[in-house]
Order: structure tokens, then C-alpha cells, then sequence
């Protein structure tokens, strides 16, 4: 599925990769009690062994989220746009001595994998790369077994666009109607990448709205369950107005779920009521 869409992730990511961003930069100081902080489980109430689990990296290339599953001894694979991305996943299971499967492709495009392939889709922020979360979600919900577990870590809807440098004076100023489909690019913050190297190649994002609505019901109508969400933020009371921190407490950017994936859920209450 080699649209505009697809292009633009590539080369972006890409390039990303070749800049060292904060997010293509392996994991290599992880034991298998900070690769479980680091992965946040016990927060999000993810229990239990992960020995011989089935864990997707779902468009996570950069050599982190992968390593530290294999630490805790799942068997792993990752899924990226960028090969770049996924030598760093190479890497940084080598570093190791472990193991981890590589995949190239759009993640709105999963049939390199079987159904049910999968006890864990592992999901960190990528969804509004694309322009319909839906086609993501049916995916999913073909590889991933009955009882398997979807962690979605993705862009705030309702503060789509916004960044601190929103700031009026006042507030943060939301200007794009809500609605699915939205476009927006904005400037990369100062951490994502070190500006004094020559890196004029590097397109800003291309995001695209994906509605509370249309993210909850697509899931629901695929036969997710919810366990878990979470509104991120930084917490930091000390944030001056107009600060990456403040914006992030006044207007939290990111979402986290936990879903679980019942197909049958839905009918089996229906059958007791």
C-alpha cells in the first residue's frame, strides 16, 4: 500500500532514524525489572509471565519497546514502516543476545501475519500517521488471539493540533473543527532531535484527526473490550505558561488503553439479559 500516505511515513521516519531522534535510539541499559517499568505493565495491570508470549511491536521500530520484551522472554516481532528503524530493533536485541523478528510494511497492512498470530499487539504513538484508524483496528483484531490484549498509546483527540506553542496569553488556543479526518503538521519539539546537525530533509509530521468516537466504537464493533485508559501528562506544577510541560498538564496529548479482544462479548450479554 504504497500511497502518499506511505511515502511520506517512510521517508520521514527515515530520516528520523538517520538523525538519531529520541525515538530511534535502542534500549541498552535494561534488566527484566526496568524493562517491566519501562513498559509501565504493572501500572496498566498487565500480570502474569510473558515467557513464550507472542508479542507484536505494532509500528514501534528504534530498538526499545522490542528489547524489552525479549528481556521478559516473550517471543517478538516488530512491524515497521522504516528499515532503519528496524535494524536499530536488530541492534538492540544483539546487544542482548536475544532475538526478535523484523517486518517491513504500513500498519494499515498486516497480512504477513496469520490469524490469531499474536497474544499482545503492543502499540505506541503511530495511529494518526493514518488517515482511518478503522483499517488499522481490523487488522488488529485478525491477528491478535481471542483474550489477547491490545495496548493503543495515541494522540488526545480533543487537543489534536495543538502544541505550547498554542499559548495566548490565556489558554491554548484550539482552532481545527472536531472532526475525523482533520490534517495537521506542526514543528517537532526541541527533544525529538538535536538541531545543530544539518537536518534540513526532515518533514515536519503529517498527522490526521481520529475521533474519541470513531476510536472507541471502531474498536467495539472489531470485539474489544476496554480494561484500561489514561490521560498522559507531565504532572510538573513547576511548568511556566507556554512550556511543553504546562501545555501537557492544561491540554493531556496522549491517550493509553488496554483492550482485550472478546469477539463474542456483545452477544453473551445480550443472551443474559
Amino acid at each position: 500500500m504504497k500511497d502518499e500516505v506511505y511515502l511520506y511515513n517512510h521517508a520521514r521516519w527515515e530520516a528520523l532514524a538517520k538523525a538519531n531522534a529520541l525515538f530511534t535510539r535502542p534500549m541498552t541499559d535494561l534488566d527484566k525489572e526496568t524493562a517491566r517499568d519501562y513498559l509501565g505493565l504493572d501500572r496498566l495491570g498487565v500480570a502474569g509471565d510473558l515467557s513464550g508470549k507472542k508479542v507484536l511491536c505494532l509500528a514501534s521500530g528504534g530498538g526499545q519497546q522490542s528489547v524489552a520484551f525479549a528481556l521478559l522472554g516473550a517471543v517478538v516481532s516488530v512491524f515497521d514502516i522504516s528499515p532503519s528503524q528496524l535494524q536499530r530493533d536488530k541492534a538492540g536485541a544483539e546487544h542482548y543476545g536475544l532475538e526478535v523478528s523484523l517486518f517491513q510494511g504500513d500498519m494499515r497492512d498486516l497480512s504477513c501475519f496469520d490469524n490469531d498470530s499474536f497474544d499482545i499487539i503492543w502499540h505506541p504513538y503511530s495511529l494518526t500517521f493514518v488517515p482511518d484508524s478503522r483499517v488499522v483496528f481490523h487488522e488488529v483484531s485478525r491477528i491478535l488471539k481471542v483474550g489477547g490484549l491490545y495496548h493503543l498509546m495515541c494522540a488526545n483527540p480533543f487537543f489534536f493540533g495543538l502544541t505550547h506553542n498554542a499559548w495566548n496569553g490565556d489558554g491554548y488556543i484550539i482552532k481545527l473543527p472536531y472532526e475525523d479526518g482533520n490534517r495537521t503538521t506542526y514543528p517537532d519539539q526541541e527533544w525529538v532531535y538535536d538541531r545543530s546537525q544539518s537536518l534540513d530533509n526532515i518533514q515536519e509530521p503529517i498527522e490526521y484527526r481520529q475521533t474519541l468516537s470513531r476510536i472507541m466504537n471502531g474498536l467495539i464493533k472489531e470485539g474489544f473490550v476496554l480494561a484500561y485508559l489514561s490521560e498522559i501528562k507531565s504532572n510538573d506544577p513547576e511548568s511556566l505558561p507556554g512550556s511543553w510541560g504546562h501545555f501537557t498538564d492544561v491540554a493531556p496529548p496522549w491517550l493509553e488503553y488496554i483492550w482485550y479482544y472478546y469477539p463474542n462479548f456483545l452477544e453473551k450479554i445480550e443472551i443474559t439479559k
